[in-house]
């Protein structure tokens, strides 16, 4: 075999267009994504919110950590996402302080597979938290307007396991029941018979109970034999949960 000698500069010309070519296939190195200005914030959140103050499931902490709270409230609000306060949306609403979010899903107990319903879509954040902990949650608010905004935001951050729709949060969702855990996030002055009914045996109810402009009681209840059993509570402040009346 007769070796040729290939000059240098050729080779140089060589390699040059098979960079050109590797970069324009879309397989040269990716570009670095950029940090996450919040995830410093986020992270104290969890230590010092949550964890100091007894949330001590890792699953929800974990989901805490995880979910861009900010995207949920309003832009100029943004800076204020990660505060131990809740935070006005729109339509005379409230995203809870984060505190709330963690202990209500907390209580709810969520495990891998379960079915879960939020009354009181909101922003959307508390079903993308319920997202992070199983693949079927329901999720409904009386207000059209707040309903959309949720559903095509959760949509957009590939939430696609959480189904928003919008109607009387007092009726359920009987189509889909039952379920192993419903989060009432708005205040009532009384369970209302649907949610018990749509419940699974054994399902954890958690919702706050009083009137609006009152200290209500956040309460988690069990059904056992078919009843609801009262087993926890703590004095809480939430909007009013909405009838359709209301809600025009």
């Amino acid at each position: 075999m007769k070796l040729v000698s290939v000059p240098m500069v050729m080779i140089s010309r060589f390699l040059a267009l098979m960079a050109l070519l590797v970069l324009g296939s879309g397989l040269g190195p990716a570009p670095a994504q950029e940090a996450d200005p919040y995830q410093p914030l986020r992270e104290r959140m969890v230590t010092q919110q949550l964890k100091a103050r007894g949330i001590s499931d890792p699953r929800v902490l974990a989901a805490m950590g995880k979910v861009p709270r900010h995207l949920f409230v309003p832009e100029r609000l943004a800076p204020l996402a990660y505060g131990d306060h809740p935070l006005p949306i729109g339509s005379g609403q409230t995203i809870s302080q984060p505190y709330i979010v963690a202990l209500m899903t907390e209580w709810a107990e969520i495990k891998a597979g379960d079915k879960v319903l939020e009354v009181g879509t909101g922003s959307g954040y508390q079903a993308a938290v319920l997202a992070e902990l199983t693949d079927k949650v329901f999720s409904i608010d009386i207000r059209p307007e707040l309903a959309e905004k949720a559903a095509g935001l959760l949509q957009s951050l590939n939430y696609r396991q959480v189904k928003v729709k919008s109607g009387d949060g007092y009726q359920g969702w009987p189509q889909e029941a039952p379920f192993d855990a419903i989060l009432v996030t708005a205040a009532a002055s009384r369970v209302p018979p649907a949610l018990e009914t749509q419940l699974r045996e054994g399902g954890r109810l958690v919702i706050p109970l009083g009137p609006a402009g009152a200290v209500q009681t956040l309460t988690r209840f069990r059904k056992t034999q078919g009843k609801l059993q009262e087993d926890s509570r703590l004095p809480v402040a939430f909007v009013p949960l909405v009838q359709p009346e209301e809600g025009k």
